[in-house]
Formats: structure tokens, C-alpha cells, sequence
């Protein structure tokens, strides 16, 4: 296994500018994702994403800064890098969010990647990547579900 990126695509019932908001916004990524969200989806704007209670000293707090904001079409972030650092290619992960209007929906394509250019050793290498397949796979259904609630709301 090359442990290079993880991509997925998924189509969503709903518009593109739907998408964008559920992706790109704190108060909806707190219903899909994070537990907490802190940032402004400008380029450039550094923030933070937690999961657990952050007052809990197992709660997992995760820098982000975001690369690119062009709505309706691309949102993308790094995170995972040391708090303190500016992210670079070199000491984080880089989560793409690309939107292509299909149909009536969206399709998503999902992208994250940078892995190997972390430097860890191979088994922490492993596990990470083993990690975030598995958190995707859990939380991206939770996107699609969100979104669908949303647009079923009168």
C-alpha cells in the first residue's frame, strides 16, 4: 500500500451551494465532523477543529489553516501539523473538497493527502493513514445525511 492520499467521490442531493456551506462552514461542520470548529473560511485564516469535550485533556485539538475558498467549487485546509508551526506541505495533510454540479446534486470528490511527506516512520505512517480511511469513511455518510436533512426542511 502506497499510503500516499485517500480520495473518495460521493453524490449528494443537493447544490453545490449547499455543499459549500456544509463543508466550508463551522456551524455546519459541527453537525457532520468536529465536535468544535473555530476559523473563517477565508485563505489563510488559521483556526482549530477539536473532537472530545476540549476542557477534557483527551480531547483532541487539531490546528487548520485554510488554503483555498472559492465558492461554490473547491474548499481545501491543512491541519494535523504542531500548534505554532505555519503549515506547509512538509509537516501537514491537505484536505480537498472539490464540488461539480451533477445533475441535481453535487458531486463531491474528496481528497486528503501529504502522508508520506510527513516523515514519520513506516508504522506510524501506517497507522495514521489506516486512522483517517476510517474516520472518512465514518463521517462522510454523516455529510451526506446532514445535507439531506437540510434540504428536506421546509
Amino acid at each position: 500500500m502506497e499510503y500516499g492520499s485517500i480520495e473518495r467521490t460521493i453524490h449528494i442531493e443537493a447544490a453545490p451551494e449547499v455543499v459549500y456551506e456544509v463543508i466550508s462552514k463551522p456551524e455546519h461542520l459541527r453537525q457532520w465532523w468536529p465536535d468544535e470548529a473555530e476559523f473563517e473560511p477565508v485563505p489563510g485564516a488559521a483556526g482549530v477543529i477539536s473532537f472530545g469535550d476540549r476542557t477534557a485533556p483527551e480531547a483532541h485539538v487539531v490546528p487548520l489553516t485554510v488554503v483555498e475558498a472559492d465558492p461554490p467549487r473547491r474548499f481545501s485546509f491543512r491541519w494535523v501539523y504542531d500548534e505554532g508551526e505555519a503549515a506547509t506541505s512538509a509537516n501537514s495533510l491537505l484536505v480537498t473538497f472539490e464540488l461539480v454540479p451533477s445533475g441535481a446534486g453535487t458531486l463531491l470528490r474528496f481528497t486528503e493527502a501529504g502522508f508520506r511527506e510527513k516523515g514519520w516512520e513506516a508504522a506510524v505512517l501506517e497507522e495514521q493513514y489506516r486512522e483517517h480511511v476510517a474516520g472518512w469513511d465514518y463521517f462522510l455518510p454523516r455529510l451526506v445525511t446532514y445535507v439531506a436533512g437540510l434540504v428536506s426542511t421546509p
